[in-house]
């Protein structure tokens, strides 16, 4: 009579569970490999934020009323000028942003150029003023972009400075640093939209002034976009 296996025993319990780690450690390798190409462009930045310029370029034209040529570089300060016929609050901090309920705090780039390379350069670095937008305080609309990242990613350079974007509710504030001047914004909106589409722009007949934080959404993963819209406040 065939001896039965004991399956009691702990030689054999713990062989199996070796067999088990090692068959789902290569079952996850392949599934990895099969789908590289996915996986890294969720996680990439260059690519993630490429694509982002790209659909902007494409779905936003027309931010401002006013040609801006003064913020491509940003070795260049924009021209200690009034920016509108309205006085606003000195400032000593330098250009940045700030987002006191969600804890951010950065400084305001302003890009060489609208290539890939020179986005994702801007990026590393803070969030970024999108070329073809209004200046804070003009009459349109002031679009700034921001990285996000996944919960525990590394903290490395501002690659989740927008992460947390989805908190913000109506009235809450977003103060923007520029020349010196305090501009303070108030949330008015929030947005999540599909790869491609336009963000419904406000009403500008009127002269007012309008901000628009955008990044991917969910965080660091290059599914849909979250937009943040705020109204500036005199």
């Amino acid at each position: 009579m065939p001896k039965q296996k004991n399956y009691n025993n702990p030689f054999l319990i713990k062989e199996t569970a070796k067999f088990v780690r090692i068959f789902v450690f290569l079952l996850l390798i392949t599934l990895v490999a099969i789908n590289w190409g996915t996986i890294k462009g969720m996680f990439n930045y260059n690519v993630v934020y490429g694509d982002f310029w790209n659909s902007l370029k494409e779905g936003f034209t027309d931010f401002s009323k006013k040609e801006i040529a003064d913020v491509k570089n940003p070795e260049v300060k924009v021209p200690d000028v009034m920016l509108s016929k309205r006085e606003f609050e000195f400032s000593e901090k330098s250009d940045s942003i700030e987002i006191p309920k969600i804890g951010v705090v950065a400084p305001l780039i302003f890009p060489e150029g609208n290539t890939e390379k020179l986005l994702a350069k801007a990026l590393n670095k803070g969030v970024v003023f999108y070329p073809d937008s209004a200046l804070p305080g003009e009459e349109g609309i002031t679009v700034i972009l921001g990285h996000s990242a996944p919960s525990n990613w590394p903290k490395i350079n501002y690659d989740g400075v927008f992460t947390r974007l989805n908190e913000l509710k109506p009235g809450d504030e977003i103060f923007i640093y520029l020349n010196h001047r305090k501009y303070q914004y108030k949330v008015t909106g929030k947005l999540f939209l599909k790869r491609g589409d336009e963000i419904p722009k406000p009403d500008l007949s009127e002269s007012k002034s309008f901000l628009t934080l955008l990044s991917c959404w969910p965080p660091g993963i290059n599914n849909k976009r979250i937009a943040i819209q705020a109204e500036l406040q005199f």
